[in-house]
């Protein structure tokens, strides 16, 4: 245990049968003393400080805005957010491991999701602009994400397809499912589910992207909460069963 700390004290994220060299000792051994790596670490009690995991979740946030996920460093991410390595990848394993957690605790996917536990059988002219709504309050003020989601979106990284899956893909198949019904009952017109999503989540997306810069070239340019409300109904005219022909 002594020499583990030691290693570890360096800031790197040193494999068992490194500490084992280290200690003078065979994997074996130390397998016999502890169950894993993770075990040794909960022995030598190497917990990240309180507040830790929210701020490198907020630097690496940063960090993303200006570089795409496999390109980022955990090197530089726990320099910046003051830990060690050792400790930042025991707070997340990998880098699929962080990115479903900014996506968790940033984006729009979880909040939506919650909205349809309340109101999927709600009418399209009540949830829709909640939708947008809420969408767009979770990620106001957070162009970062907007523009991570877009960047890794287009990259298709392993890291990002997995995470993607388990967050944002439950999200608009819960949207896309929720539009097939209300198509099938008639209070929206008929199309693919998937492509009524995109009309629908691409406005709003482009206005978090280059809205303030728009806003400045226009005089009384509605405010974010405005537009995107604005966004909503113009959809669900467009969307209504009667301009369908």
């Amino acid at each position: 245990m002594r020499e583990a700390t030691r290693v570890l004290a360096r800031g790197a994220q040193p494999s068992v049968a490194e500490i084992a060299k280290a200690a003078g000792v065979s994997r074996t051994t130390f397998y016999r003393a502890f169950p894993s790596r993770a075990g040794l670490l909960k022995a030598l009690e190497l917990e990240p400080e309180p507040g830790a995991r929210q701020r490198v979740l907020e630097v690496a946030l940063r960090l993303l805005g200006t570089r795409a996920l496999a390109n980022l460093s955990m090197d530089e991410l726990a320099a910046q957010s003051g830990i060690s390595r050792a400790n930042l990848y025991r707070l997340f394993p990998g880098k699929t491991a962080l990115f479903r957690a900014i996506l968790i605790a940033y984006s729009p996917f979880e909040p939506v999701m919650a909205l349809f536990d309340r109101v999927q059988d709600h009418p399209p002219e009540h949830v829709i602009p909640q939708l947008v709504l809420t969408a767009y309050r979770t990620v106001a003020g957070r162009a970062g994400i907007a523009r991570t989601l877009m960047l890794e979106a287009t990259s298709m990284s392993p890291e990002f397809e997995q995470a993607f899956r388990e967050t944002a893909l439950r999200a608009f198949g819960r949207l896309a499912q929720y539009l097939a019904t209300q198509m099938a009952a008639g209070r929206l017109r008929r199309m693919h589910p998937m492509v009524a999503v995109q009309s629908l989540v691409g406005a709003v997306m482009l206005h978090v992207l280059i809205g303030p810069l728009l806003s400045q070239a226009v005089v009384d340019a509605p405010s974010g909460e405005e537009a995107v409300t604005q966004f909503a109904n113009l959809w669900l005219r467009g969307m209504h069963p009667e301009t369908a022909g």
